[in-house]
């Protein structure tokens, strides 16, 4: 039996595939100038966090996507 791959909630195989071509097609440079782009977009705060509190972090921000979505 084989397993079907589940994608979040908007995502499909071609959405996968399109950012994965953009990542690996993407030169150096290119990539620089994205990074540095989301680091100057003042809609976005980056913070540094413990590695161990990743999987707390996911947890929090998916429930208030689901929180959101039922607005």
């Amino acid at each position: 039996m084989t397993r079907q791959s589940q994608y979040p909630k908007g995502w499909d195989g071609a959405r996968v595939k399109r950012v994965l071509d953009h990542y690996e097609t993407q030169s150096e440079d290119e990539a620089i100038a994205e990074d540095e782009a989301a680091y100057e977009d003042e809609e976005q705060t980056f913070i540094e966090v413990p590695n161990d509190l990743i999987p707390v972090i996911r947890e929090l921000l998916a429930k208030r996507s689901d929180m959101t979505s039922n607005i």
